[in-house]
């Protein structure tokens, strides 16, 4: 009886259209991640190439030399203005130098083999931003398949271990967070408040540090009311707020660990009638659209987003096509890239009343 892999291997692209009801330029297509295709119809070919066990022979392109590579931006639940920033800059720099790159949500069903097996047959390297990328299950099946990677998660610089054929990009969350809270403190506050992040993503650990690096360093108290959990969404950081400005005596300033969050800051000041910045000073993190949408245009940091993604193709063509051992990804471990720290209009000193 033949084996699974011998069987694999006679499966071709029309038998999975024949399986599926569909033309072979149809499953051509889902297995490109065109976003032409109906999703039903998506979800069926995969279905029939799961069953089939169809392989494409992504393999023999390899082997070939080819220098064109097929790179999957994979994410799961970043903020739309990240993805989109991060989107700008891999598109432009894959079209340069004459990759595909294919951009696919994660669905929650998604385990790791089943990564491993669309790497095997469907892709050359992978981009992960956060959270997919800071989570243990994905780091490992990249480890032990050897698949080449690319992490634009906030965890840059961190004590992972570096794990082979991959690399990680991205800002000093940590030193980025300690800018901002240490420009809250030269303005005068001294009860600043902290809003963190989403749980499961290490950048907003390491803005939660950065912010008490600062404030111990000014021998100032990190008082527990003053720091609430939040989930990266304006709401959150609204929810947040209203609880922290219940306080007496409230802070002065709110630090959020993004732009979305701190937009709700202002809100919740706002209603709560205090003057912005005058009674509340705000500041964010990620120089997001929101930034500037919202008034007062928030005091924040800005991370070089399109330049991440575009550095994120760079590094896995060297990653995919090895030129010499020079390059940066067999030098280091990671690279950062330059923050900016971003002054508008809601933050001033305290208000002497406040």
């Amino acid at each position: 009886m033949a084996s699974d892999r011998t069987r694999s291997k006679s499966i071709t692209l029309s038998d999975v259209a024949k399986d599926a009801g569909v033309s072979p330029m149809t499953v051509s297509r889902v297995i490109n991640g065109e976003i032409s295709v109906r999703e039903s119809t998506r979800i069926s070919v995969q279905e029939s190439i799961r069953k089939l066990k169809y392989r494409p022979n992504i393999g023999a392109r390899r082997l070939a030399g080819a220098k064109v590579a097929r790179i999957c931006l994979l994410y799961g639940n970043p903020s739309s203005s990240y993805l989109g920033e991060l989107l700008l800059g891999a598109v432009e720099k894959a079209g340069r130098l004459g990759h595909q790159l294919v951009v696919i949500r994660a669905s929650e069903d998604l385990t790791a083999e089943m990564l491993a097996q669309q790497y095997r047959t469907q892709w050359d390297g992978i981009i992960l931003p956060s959270p997919m990328g800071d989570e243990k299950a994905t780091r490992d099946i990249i480890a032990k398949e050897k698949i080449p990677a690319v992490f634009t998660t906030g965890g840059v610089g961190g004590r992972r271990k570096k794990l082979p054929h991959s690399f990680e990009l991205g800002i000093d969350n940590r030193a980025a967070a300690r800018a901002i809270t240490q420009k809250l403190i030269d303005l005068g506050h001294t009860r600043i408040g902290f809003i963190k992040g989403r749980q499961d993503q290490a950048g907003s650990l390491l803005r939660y540090k950065g912010f008490c690096d600062a404030m111990e360093a000014a021998n100032l108290e990190v008082n527990p009311l003053m720091v609430e959990q939040g989930d990266f969404t304006y709401l959150s950081g609204m929810e947040a707020a209203e609880r922290m400005l219940t306080f007496d005596p409230r802070p002065t300033a709110v630090f959020a660990a993004n732009d979305d969050m701190a937009a709700g800051v202002i809100g919740a000041g706002s209603r709560q009638g205090l003057m912005l910045p005058g009674d509340l000073s705000v500041a964010g993190f990620d120089d997001s659209p929101i930034a500037t949408s919202i008034w007062p245009h928030l005091t924040t940091i800005h991370q070089p987003v399109s330049e991440i993604g575009a550095y994120a193709v760079e590094c896995l063509d060297q990653i995919i096509f090895p030129k010499d051992d020079e390059s940066v990804v067999t030098k280091k471990q990671y690279e950062w890239l330059e923050y900016t720290l971003i002054e508008r209009a809601s933050t001033a000193p305290p208000s002497r009343f406040s």
